[in-house]
């Protein structure tokens, strides 16, 4: 009921009827740079040993995974931004933290709530985004369902940081403290980027620690290494250099230590709500 009542007020608030014409814009434009892009290549006279089509179709691809993590993370900030102190300043979360509800019961129910909205739209636009491509230009990433888990699993981390912050934040400036860290994760996976093609190990290292403690930009960028797994050569290489294309950061002890992460968000911010003064 708790998590019914926070999509209510989405709906209340035209939120869904915003991140739906973003998401219709986004996805039509694609289809455009799709048709362009595939269109032309067939005349384009690569290096040897670089394949136009996979390395056009993985670049489309990575942006479109970008571009889904970003609706996907302004969906979530818009569900729990105001979660605690927005609600509470409003008068409405008094009633609903009483017994036998709880103000855990009511924290766990809001983010169950945002993710049951937001991982199905994640998983909806991956999957148009990823129809598009492999219809419009034949090309179809390595792994499939994979990337598309840890988009929704990056969401649904972003969604605990920004129900984190609605703690001790007010709704604005928790909104505008999520869009800093999740800005801050992207530059982050775009450094590490120049520094493994610029051979800088110290660049390298310092953007792994960085996606390691947001790891929904680890995520992310795991899921780019995922789409061009099979994809070897001099293609695979120039792909691994980023942005949109491939990425080298990830692996399986990384979706161990993102549900660990959510476990640790979850603990704080029971406990700072707990000691919080309504």
């Amino acid at each position: 009921m708790i998590a019914v009542y926070g999509l209510r007020e989405a709906l209340r608030r035209k939120v869904f009827v915003v991140v739906l014409l973003l998401t219709l814009g986004f996805l039509g434009l694609y289809w455009l740079a799709n048709h362009y892009v595939f269109r032309d290549v067939q005349n384009i006279a690569p290096p040897a040993g670089i394949d136009p089509r996979p390395f056009a179709g993985a670049f489309l691809f990575g942006l479109a995974m970008f571009a889904t993590l970003f609706l996907g993370v302004v969906l979530a900030i818009f569900l729990t931004l105001g979660v605690v102190r927005g609600d509470a300043e409003r008068g409405l979360l008094q009633p609903l933290v009483v017994r036998p509800v709880g103000r855990s019961t009511l924290l766990v129910a809001r983010w169950l709530g945002a993710v049951a909205v937001c991982a199905p739209y994640v998983g909806g636009v991956y999957a148009a985004a990823m129809v598009i491509t492999g219809l419009t230009g034949h090309w179809w990433p390595d792994r499939i369902v994979v990337p598309g888990l840890e988009l929704a699993a990056g969401v649904a981390i972003v969604a605990a940081l920004s129900l984190l912050g609605s703690v001790f934040l007010t709704a604005t400036a928790n909104g505008i403290a999520v869009f800093m860290i999740f800005g801050a994760g992207l530059v982050a996976g775009l450094l590490g980027s120049i520094g493994h093609a610029l051979n800088s190990h110290t660049l390298e290292h310092a953007s792994k620690v960085a996606a390691w403690a947001i790891p929904f930009e680890a995520l992310y960028q795991d899921g780019l290494r995922q789409i061009t797994a099979d994809t070897t050569g001099i293609t695979g290489f120039l792909l691994q250099l980023g942005p949109f294309g491939g990425a080298y950061t990830g692996g399986p002890l990384l979706r161990f230590w993102a549900l660990a992460y959510l476990g640790l968000i979850g603990l704080v911010a029971v406990a700072g709500f707990a000691r919080k003064d309504l």
